[in-house]
């Protein structure tokens, strides 16, 4: 019998879904148990293939816009929240609309209109083209909304009034990149207003702080997470940024990159907000079939965070 090579794997936690991603889910579940397929979703209701193709099979169907979807049948918007316009659309058409944007998403959108109520102009640090910015920005009217990626965007801002500002962030963000942004954005305007509470969300910033502890104790780092996933992103450059030099973000086991782990000792695995942990227990049963493995966890945080589903989906069908 051939010996297997020892690896100590260590789980990082928090990992996987959080509350916002557990309750756009569940939206999803009940909306399906009350109205019965088909259910339309605008967007991928969550940013994980292995979920979405989970959600279709019991019935939901995903399209990219309202004009896609039958006036007769429910629809769901995304947790990434979206644009003033379309909530706006589906009322016009009397359709059945469930919004199952996250909670931490719509305090910013609360933020960004309280500002813009006070007669500011909004800076978003955030991803262009992401769908929690397009949501974000289109609350307000156009030119409302200024969008920044990185330092260098601060640098060539021409805001209408400098002294007549307010920030906002994406919540999926890398937390060190986002805070040089803002630092740079109060060094050239001094009087810009901020969030009262960090817009980066608790579950961002709690998985992005398991990874810098275990990225010291590791050769490589796996990031369980889809491609569009924003925070799964973040979290392959933050261990990057921690001094772990090999960083994979694969969608499930059969992604991994076995020749790039050949040697490895210790390796570190988390998951994206949006990854549920079945795909975790995969990847860990790959390693246990190619090594003598021991699992440790390295837990920085507990979170206890839920959110409720809308009291539409606790009613009965009427009837």
């Amino acid at each position: 019998m051939i010996s297997k090579p020892p690896l100590t794997l260590y789980l990082a936690a928090p990992r996987g879904f959080c509350a916002g991603v557990d309750r756009a889910v569940k939206i999803v579940e009940l909306a399906l148990q009350k109205w019965g397929a088909p259910v339309y979703v605008r967007h991928e209701i969550v940013h994980n293939r292995f979920v979405v193709d989970g959600l279709r099979a019991q019935g939901a169907v995903f399209v990219e816009e309202l004009d896609e979807v039958p006036d007769d049948r429910p629809v769901i918007f995304s947790a990434h929240g979206v644009p003033r316009s379309v909530p706006a659309e589906a009322q016009r058409r009397n359709m059945v609309y469930v919004d199952a944007t996250c909670p931490l998403v719509s305090k910013v959108h609360i933020e960004a209109e309280r500002h813009h109520a006070e007669g500011l102009q909004m800076v978003m640090i955030g991803h262009a083209g992401h769908p929690e910015v397009l949501g974000t920005m289109g609350q307000l009217p156009e030119g409302e909304v200024i969008l920044v990626e990185t330092v260098d965007d601060v640098a060539r801002l021409a805001p209408r009034d400098p002294s007549r500002l307010a920030w906002i962030t994406q919540t999926t963000l890398s937390v060190d990149d986002t805070a040089a942004v803002v630092a740079a954005l109060q060094a050239r305007f001094p009087a810009i207003v901020g969030p009262a509470k960090d817009d980066i969300c608790y579950a961002t910033t709690n998985r992005q702080a398991a990874v810098k502890a275990i990225a010291p104790l590791i050769d490589a780092l796996l990031v369980i997470g889809a491609p569009n996933s924003s925070n799964s992103r973040r979290l392959v450059e933050v261990g990057q940024s921690a001094g772990c030099a090999h960083a994979q973000l694969v969608m499930r086991a059969s992604d991994i990159d076995w020749r790039a782990l050949d040697g490895i000792r210790a390796v570190g695995v988390t998951a994206g907000a949006s990854a549920p942990e079945v795909l975790v227990d995969e990847v860990v049963a790959a390693f246990a079939e190619r090594h003598d493995l021991t699992v440790e966890l390295v837990e920085t945080a507990r979170e206890r965070v839920e959110f409720k589903v809308p009291r539409v989906l606790r009613e009965p069908v009427a009837g």
